[in-house]
């Protein structure tokens, strides 16, 4: 059951499978066809005049428009068009672009970057999507909207129906995600109900009560959430002035996010905005690494899934629902798909905290996988290569601090690996003795 879809302007709802264009999606955004998932298309977007439109986007970071100090709705021209009485946004994106010199120096490269996603309102890049999806439910009228979560989903879509007046349900897997990420749609006035299942078994049982109730969906599978998302590659881009990337590293859980990221190149591509496409490679935990296995097994022709277990609750997925568009991303663009151990996250992302730069342990995998990549000849030295790290440190700080107690793996040799990166508390008498002692210490260890 669902009310009348939201129309828009200047696009079209279009299935990734059999092309077929539809005009009355149903309420899980499936192709009646083929069932399929469906992507947002724009007919009757001609090329731009290059300049003036990156000059007319750049122009937007001073105005006091709310539409141009989010960093999404600035690029309304490749967006859906909505009335603005009906945007609903947090101030969304406009999140830093980060040097990461010493972890370039460890991985063995020159110029690397991350993009941190996690600077957005409710600390991850689920929100640069949820305003455009939020959106669209608010001009089509609903009162609720809801989603299946392993945590990040679920804060930013709970902080948007907030912020529209709209009422939020949240479906998440017993047990299996951050309390911090789960205070979030508590406090945003989420009803939230843990399910006795895995994040998939929360997608199954959602799927039926959008079916039944007239509440929209705002998973990933809803197309309109790619929009929002895709904004990151076009930031990305007027940071590095323009310069195309040489590789693009994204963390793989339910996929949507690499895929919006290179749905947006491609139409920048299209568009004549860039010459060129960075290649766009995707890292998953061992644990959780349906499409590693779908890439090695099939070359992406069918989804192998799995039953999904990692620390990175974020990524914990096991049938990612964007698994097409992530291999179609993939083959578009010349990447690759890689697996990290436990141990090699939690490094990695102990290296990219040594930067100053925190991040939960779902954005470590890019790092972790950039050093396999080197090795492997995949990057070369003088490559461009930008991580995108999805969520902030707080999302998971038991994480971080069993890490730096040495609680957080049991194996004693992936604990060994680990130690030189732990900084755990020094317990010290209330001397300035024990202090200076401890200074000397360190200064000449």
């Amino acid at each position: 059951m669902s009310l009348a879809p939201p129309r828009t302007a200047n696009s079209q709802l279009r299935c990734i499978n059999c092309g077929a264009i539809c005009e009355k999606p149903s309420a899980n955004f499936r192709c009646a066809s083929c069932g399929d998932l469906l992507e947002v298309a724009y007919p009757d977007v001609q090329s731009m005049a290059k300049e003036s439109t990156k000059a007319l986007w750049l122009s937007r970071r001073t105005s006091l428009n709310p539409l141009d100090q989010s960093g999404v709705w600035r690029f309304r021209e490749l967006l859906p068009a909505l009335d603005p009485a009906h945007v609903v946004t947090l101030r969304e994106g406009n999140t830093p672009l980060y040097a990461m010199p010493q972890c370039a120096r460890t991985a063995g490269i020159e110029n690397l970057f991350a993009k941190h996603q996690g600077m957005n309102p409710t600390a991850s890049f689920k929100d640069t999507g949820m305003t455009t999806a939020a959106s669209v439910a608010h001009s089509g009228g609903y009162r609720w909207v809801a989603c299946a979560s392993t945590g990040n989903t679920s804060a930013s879509m709970a902080a948007y129906a907030a912020r529209g007046g709209m009422r939020s349900l949240v479906l998440i897997p017993e047990g299996k995600i951050s309390w911090s990420k789960l205070s979030q749609s508590l406090d945003y006035g989420a009803i939230t109900c843990q399910l006795k299942t895995d994040f998939d078994g929360c997608v199954r049982v959602l799927d039926e009560v959008v079916q039944r109730m007239p509440v929209y969906l705002l998973n990933s599978v809803n197309p309109y959430r790619l929009e929002g998302q895709k904004t990151a590659a076009i930031e990305i881009l007027e940071q590095l002035n323009w310069q195309v990337p040489d590789h693009m590293i994204v963390p793989g859980g339910n996929l949507a996010n690499s895929s919006a990221l290179g749905k947006a190149f491609l139409e920048m591509k299209s568009l004549g905005l860039i010459s060129s496409l960075p290649k766009i490679s995707i890292i998953q935990a061992e644990g959780a690494n349906p499409l590693v296995l779908t890439m090695r097994e099939n070359g992406g022709r069918e989804l192998i899934g799995v039953q999904a277990e990692t620390l990175a609750t974020a990524i914990r997925i096991g049938h990612p629902a964007s698994w097409k568009k992530a291999v179609r991303v993939l083959q578009a663009t010349g990447g690759t798909v890689e697996q990290v151990s436990e141990a090699e996250m939690a490094l990695a992302k102990a290296e990219i905290g040594a930067e100053g730069i925190g991040c939960e342990p779902a954005s470590a995998v890019t790092f972790a996988g950039l050093k396999k990549f080197v090795t492997s000849g995949f990057v070369k030295k003088g490559d461009l290569v930008v991580l995108v790290l999805t969520g902030h440190l707080l999302k998971d700080p038991d994480f971080t601090l069993n890490f730096h107690r040495g609680d957080l793996l049991a194996d004693d040799k992936e604990a060994k690996m680990l130690a030189p990166a732990r900084r755990a508390p020094i317990v010290l008498d209330a001397t300035v003795d024990a202090v200076v002692k401890t200074l000397e210490k360190f200064e000449h260890p």
